[in-house]
């Protein structure tokens, strides 16, 4: 009798193992998955991004078929909400800002490091963060000053969660909606608590800068990237 219940415990044991195992492969393969869903999506995009501001005539450039001046969006303009397109100063309308998600666009981030490229949504919020990175704060994408860029830390690698991987000398290049493109360096990486905002609200000197953040892997704390031209 007494083997038979030890048999008995080791088999409800037994099951309750395979459980735990078989809820671990789906919880990790759904992890993945979702990873090569989010990845997929922001290069689809991408690709169309791309083509679009291939095609779009630089600010302040003369278009030599009519000797006009043309203008691209400044995503940080005043935002017409029912067209989708921005006012200049000049009164001119400017493209149709791109949208990503339902979230208006201001460019791209791409590190060759860690293998990421995703559009930088215009502004934070619980949703915006769950399907691409974001602007927080500062003057906006390659515009002189700090520009602060948030990112989930995703177990699986989405977003910002490689970041801990970069250290001081790899590359970032950020991409705006007039189609410029800028390398920046990384030069400082750090940890520091999330009431922390100095590196936020930093003097750049005139140069232009980014700030890359994320939550550290226990969610306690902030790990922070800052980044110069």
């Amino acid at each position: 009798m007494f083997n038979s219940k030890y048999s008995n415990v080791l088999t409800i044991i037994l099951i309750i193992v395979i459980i735990a195992i078989l809820a671990l492969i789906g919880f990790l393969g759904y992890d993945f998955y979702r990873k090569y869903y989010i990845d997929k999506d922001a290069e689809d995009f991408i690709s169309q991004y791309e083509e679009q501001i291939k095609n779009t005539t630089p600010q302040n450039k003369v278009n030599n078929d009519n000797n006009s001046v043309s203008t691209v969006i400044d995503p940080l303009e005043e935002l017409d909400t029912n067209t989708n397109t921005t006012t200049n100063n000049n009164g001119s309308t400017s493209v149709k800002i791109p949208t990503y998600k339902g979230y208006n666009v201001l460019g791209t981030i791409e590190i060759p490091k860690t293998g990421i490229k995703y559009p930088i949504l215009d502004k934070v919020t619980p949703k915006s963060i769950q399907v691409a990175v974001a602007y927080y704060y500062g003057p906006g994408l390659n515009k002189v000053g700090n520009t602060t860029i948030v990112g989930h830390n995703y177990r699986n690698g989405a977003f910002f969660g490689k970041n801990k991987q970069l250290a001081v000398g790899d590359i970032i290049y950020i991409t705006d909606n007039t189609g410029a493109k800028v390398k920046y360096t990384i030069y400082k990486t750090y940890k520091t608590t999330e009431t922390d905002s100095a590196y936020i609200t930093r003097d750049t000197n005139g140069a232009r800068e980014i700030s890359l953040s994320t939550c550290t892997d226990d969610s306690k704390g902030r790990l922070i990237i800052l980044a110069k031209e």
